[in-house]
């Protein structure tokens, strides 16, 4: 019995030996394939609306969800003091103006006396010296007088116009044309400056859609380009958007760089918060060398693709990189042309002679 199972092992051996393995050249190639990263879709305008000026909330034109157009008015306050305060304004700018008017008149009266004294003056004897030198003292006082009353009215016009300004603080109107996605005011309520936000408006017909890229790939960023992305809530569709800002930055924790697309969404199909998954493409400055997928042999103890040289198997370690279809990208001591196995296995032992 010992004598025969020998036999047969010789046999098996020798069937093995003789048996052919499909082998396969290592290419080098520039990969055109894609990584899938996740993504947030935030509005193109945003901004949390707080009252001005103080005042009692008098009506609210909007509500949550609203779509409103730039200008709109959304909500109206009512300060009753600050409409006293510019009509005691505007009483004293028409106070100013009165005496500004009277200085005026003083001033074109001087002017008129001083110049028939000195028409009279000609004529030797007719006017003393002195009354000339007075007229020419009254109207240099006009003169200040009449300057310090455009001033003081100047000044009474600017604080009207100022009240003017802080009472139209009290309509709140629509910075851009959006949605109302928060609204936290009711008729009666007192707003103040310090108070939390009334209302918040989002622009959401335009999105930026924002990648937080690795470094591994931040070659594939091309300004103008167009990426696909995938979101959740809408499984099998796909959006695009076009590249326009990058950080030109590198987070040191995470090291991404953040880089904006924009998405037009003028159906409104997409909304700002949601998550999305881009599909980016991976690009290359220089080409790797890949195998085909089933030529890399992974045990507990290493990885390695079976070389074939000169007819003898040889075990070459190598990792394993980017994935280019049932191919995958190799490093290791390997050169582009030098012939594999093509399905590996460590059942082909280091060294064991292999029939072509």
């Amino acid at each position: 019995m010992t004598v025969l199972r020998i036999l047969l092992l010789l046999g098996i051996a020798g069937t093995a030996c003789a048996q052919k393995i499909e082998t396969v050249q290592v290419a080098s190639r520039t990969p055109r394939n894609t990584v899938r990263l996740p993504a947030e879709l935030e509005p193109w305008e945003k901004v949390a609306m707080h009252a001005r000026v103080s005042g009692f909330v008098e009506s609210v034109e909007v509500d949550r969800g609203s779509v409103v157009k730039q200008g709109d008015l959304l909500a109206r306050l009512s300060a009753p003091e600050m409409k006293a305060q510019r009509a005691d304004a505007e009483a004293r700018a028409l106070g100013a103006a009165a005496q500004r008017a009277e200085a005026s008149a003083k001033r074109a009266a001087a002017e008129s006396l001083l110049g028939r004294l000195k028409q009279a003056a000609k004529t030797p004897g007719a006017v003393a010296e002195n009354d000339v030198v007075q007229a020419s003292q009254a109207l240099e006082a006009a003169r200040w007088q009449c300057d310090g009353m455009e001033r003081a009215e100047a000044a009474a016009k600017a604080q009207v116009d100022a009240l003017k300004e802080l009472e139209a603080y009290l309509d709140l109107r629509a910075p851009f044309a959006g949605v109302v996605t928060a609204r936290r005011l009711h008729p009666g309520a007192l707003a103040t400056p310090t108070s939390e936000p009334l209302l918040e408006l989002e622009q959401v017909a335009r999105l930026r859609l924002t990648v937080a890229v690795p470094e591994t790939n931040v070659a594939g960023i091309s300004f103008g380009a167009r990426v696909g992305f995938t979101v959740p809530a809408q499984p099998g569709k796909q959006y695009f958007g076009v590249i326009a800002r990058v950080a030109k930055s590198l987070d040191a924790k995470t090291r991404t760089m953040a880089v904006e697309a924009d998405v037009q969404n003028g159906i409104g199909a997409l909304a700002p918060g949601m998550y999305a998954e881009v599909v980016w493409p991976v690009k290359r400055a220089a080409p790797g060398l890949f195998v085909p997928a089933t030529a890399v042999v992974t045990t507990t103890e290493k990885v390695f693709v079976i070389r074939v040289k000169q007819g003898t198997a040889e075990w070459v370690t190598v990792t394993k990189g980017a994935k280019d279809g049932d191919w995958v990208e190799v490093q290791g001591p390997l050169s582009a042309g030098d012939f594999v196995v093509k399905r590996g296995s460590d059942e082909i032992r280091d060294g064991q002679r292999i029939g072509s």
